[in-house]
């Protein structure tokens, strides 16, 4: 999916929602455990129940890899259930010397068709180029995540003062470009949006941490948003979760109304 596709996308559905499928199978609602895949008959709802309200899903891949075999099975019938025209993220933070990498790439680009894949910058250039050699795929480096122990590395001062987080966003955009590179930053740091679009003003940022992480919608599309809103922001537990009883699908799909309800009112503002 091209940039202009996605965009177009977010105008149609007047959301800018990523839907976080970390399909926990302890967390599951116990009527499911019935099924031969559980967390596939899960995900089949949850999928029925959001499609309308979001651009974008996001499977973690650690729910679905802790199943064994089985699980990689369970991811795959789960792609094949996500309508084309939805953006599909393979939140693997993959990362590795080149040729690995390049396998990596494989799997998820050619085999899974995922749309895009997390990748984590830690090992240079040639732990991301590869990935980024794969026509209309994407790479979304971890750039600024959400969880707290962000501080403990990102925010370290580098020789120049800033911190380390921004030296990879502006490395990073030397191997890619707003077509082919997003970013993951964080809903629970919004005080750093404003200094991120200024070093990164044309990529798409994807935004974890709204909802059970704390993060607010409000304060990241104060500026975080750019002239083709340049946001996916995502939210797994506060919809997935939302019941843990026979409606819960039902109560995913209020949780996902209400979220892409606000981003209608914000796109409203910003693309008249």
């Amino acid at each position: 999916m091209t940039r202009q596709q996605l965009f177009e996308q977010i105008l149609a559905k007047k959301s800018f929602l990523c839907v976080g499928l970390d399909s926990d199978l302890s967390k599951l609602p116990k009527h499911l455990l019935k099924y031969d895949d559980p967390i596939f008959e899960f995900n089949r709802q949850i999928i029925e129940a959001t499609q309308d309200l979001c651009v974008a899903y996001k499977p973690n891949l650690a729910f679905y890899e802790s199943q064994g075999w089985e699980g990689w099975r369970t991811l795959e019938k789960t792609m094949a259930l996500i309508p084309d025209d939805i953006f599909t993220i393979a939140d693997a933070k993959r990362g590795d010397i080149g040729n690995t990498s390049t396998q990596y790439a494989k799997a998820f680009f050619e085999k899974m068709n995922f749309d895009a894949v997390t990748v984590a910058p830690y090992m240079g250039e040639d732990s991301v180029k590869p990935f980024l050699d794969f026509e209309g795929k994407w790479v979304i480096l971890l750039a600024l995540t959400s969880n707290k122990g962000s501080f403990d590395f990102q925010f370290a001062a580098q020789e120049n003062g800033e911190p380390l987080f921004e030296k990879v966003m502006k490395k990073a955009q030397t191997w890619g470009s707003p077509g082919n590179l997003m970013f993951v930053t964080g809903a629970t740091h919004p005080e750093k949006f404003k200094e991120i679009r200024q070093i990164a003003p044309d990529n798409f940022l994807l935004v974890p941490g709204i909802g059970a992480q704390g993060g607010e919608l409000e304060k990241v599309c104060e500026f975080g948003l750019n002239s083709q809103c340049g946001l996916l922001v995502n939210s797994s537990r506060g919809i997935i979760f939302a019941s843990n009883g026979e409606d819960f699908a039902e109560k995913a799909r209020a949780a996902a109304l209400e979220i892409q309800g606000q981003m209608a009112q914000v796109l409203a503002k910003h693309f008249r």
